[in-house]
């Protein structure tokens, strides 16, 4: 099999802190090749090195037996590399097929741009991918899950030889995970060879013919796919056995008690009759297809969103929160999807980030006690075991991992009676992901009541003590642990859709 890329004796320091230390990796044609590894592990380190981002301090790479050293993005692309970002590089304001062809635009004869020849084109690719909305509709128009689709069609667009994609299922539901996936098979058929990076493994065993592993910036495996299997990668990735993935904390019981309770709660747009109950120490899931209405259902308790219908009562109370504040004030937590653009204030540094929703603790006739604010600080640091240089680091710049980590402990700071978790474990590697499925159980055992939104079933099967299916914004069933299965679910899941396509 022919050789597209090899990278030999790679090693990238950035000031005194070493992120790759003579890493050897390559992708044949018609291959997928993963690259696992923990957040920090160097592994979108080395795909920025690939696609002209970094330079490396040492090493080398070749291209088609080409020596190549790119300086910039278009060096790389020129060569057939394209990279595919975990964070979204398009222009919200611009239109999808501008998105598409930015920076090579279509021009006729005079070098004029052809916008109706790039919206055709785009048109086609859309096609391609089984995407039925207008090359000219403006990217902010669209969903995440929608805009991720967008970015793939651009980084396969290039012709590339080798592409690389940086968690690209990350904000996609299952069935447009499929499509993606059914798309990287056409390409292995047709030579591609693809670098595939993501932290959820079943989507590296059902595509990926070989592994590579970093940790700490070293490459410690390249294996066989179909000769290995998870406990042998998660040993490589964190250098020692997890015995029990998914484990919450043991001889936990959930209490008769309600502590919330939400019937037909709409917010006349998304969340179309969101109907569930609460009861402390449980751990309830939200399933549903992206789109259904699960983060905008849980906006709406929180008083992000305007509540046009249906009732809130906690603790037999009936509430509704006008601002996110008053949510706090009434015992609620919320940690939203996007921890980057909505949850953390990157250029700050952990303490802030930590303490903002309780700073008033700190503030006593005027004199503010920095030091009671770095000791919260420094308490969820360690209860986490969140890797910092210190509680002044910038949150900006640890892992994603971490800034999870960090965002998770704003909200513990802030209550111990209700937390809204969405999609928490996204983007996130093995480690803390069992850190959070941990840390939940702690949580729930102590009392405290958790509703967790995710997208990956296994994880909702196999840590909730109920889950509720939601389908078109309306709650389609509520599961007991003994009835859960994936089929099951699905069927949940799609029963509004199967309902409108008969004609109920």
């Amino acid at each position: 099999m022919e050789e597209l890329l090899k990278m030999r004796g790679i090693s990238k320091s950035f000031a005194r802190n070493r992120v790759l230390q003579g890493v050897d990796f390559d992708v044949r044609a018609g291959e997928v090749h993963a690259l696992l590894g923990e957040n920090g592990a160097g592994k979108s380190t080395l795909v920025k090195i690939l696609g002209g981002i970094y330079r490396p301090d040492e090493g080398e790479i070749y291209v088609c037996g080409e020596r190549a050293g790119f300086t910039n993005v278009l060096e790389a692309q020129r060569a057939g590399v394209s990279i595919l970002h975990q964070e979204l590089m398009l222009m919200p304001h611009l239109s999808i097929a501008e998105n598409i062809f930015m920076g090579r635009e279509l021009g006729g004869a005079l070098g004029v741009l052809d916008k109706r020849a790039q919206e055709k084109r785009a048109q086609e690719l859309l096609a391609d991918f089984g995407l039925d909305f207008k090359s000219s509709t403006r990217l902010e128009a669209l969903t995440i899950a929608q805009q991720q689709m967008v970015e793939i069609i651009r980084a396969i667009s290039f012709n590339a030889k080798v592409i690389a994609m940086d968690e690209p299922t990350s904000s996609l539901s299952e069935h447009e995970a499929e499509r993606l996936f059914e798309l990287i098979r056409s390409l292995k058929e047709k030579g591609v060879g693809i670098i595939f990076i993501s932290h959820r493994l079943g989507d590296i065993f059902e595509l990926s013919d070989r592994i590579t592993v970093l940790r700490d910036g070293v490459a410690v495996g390249t294996l066989e796919t179909k000769e290995t299997n998870e406990d042998e990668l998660i040993r490589l990735m964190v250098g020692r056995d997890i015995t029990q993935y998914y484990a919450v904390a043991a001889g936990r019981k959930v209490s008769d008690e309600v502590v919330m309770e939400v019937e037909h709660l709409s917010d006349g747009h998304m969340a179309k009759d969101v109907s569930f109950t609460l009861h402390r120490g449980e751990i309830l899931g939200v399933s549903g297809l992206v789109g259904a209405g699960r983060s905008e259902a849980a906006q709406c308790i929180f008083g992000l969103r305007r509540r046009r219908a249906g009732t809130v009562a906690i603790h037999g109370k009936a509430v509704e929160f006008r601002s996110p504040g008053e949510a706090i004030k009434g015992g609620v937590g919320y940690v939203c999807e996007d921890r980057k653009k909505e949850g953390l204030f990157l250029k700050q540094d952990v303490r802030f980030n930590t303490s903002i929703n309780v700073l008033g603790r700190f503030l006593r006739s005027l004199r503010y006690k920095r030091a009671g604010e770095e000791e919260l600080a420094a308490r969820y640091v360690e209860k986490l075991q969140t890797k910092v240089t210190g509680t002044n680091q910038c949150v900006g710049f640890l892992s994603g991992g971490n800034q999870q980590k960090v965002l998770i402990s704003r909200w513990l700071a802030s209550t111990d009676d209700i937390l809204l978790l969405d999609e928490p474990t996204r983007g996130v590697d093995v480690k803390t992901k069992q850190d959070i499925y941990a840390l939940m159980g702690e949580l729930t055992a102590s009392g405290m009541s958790i509703v967790f939104i995710s997208s990956e079933l296994a994880e909702l099967i196999n840590v909730c003590d109920r889950i509720m299916v939601m389908s078109d914004g309306k709650t389609t069933g509520v599961l007991n642990r003994g009835e859960f299965d994936q089929e099951t679910i699905m069927q949940l899941a799609t029963l509004e859709f199967r309902r409108k396509a008969e004609g109920e």
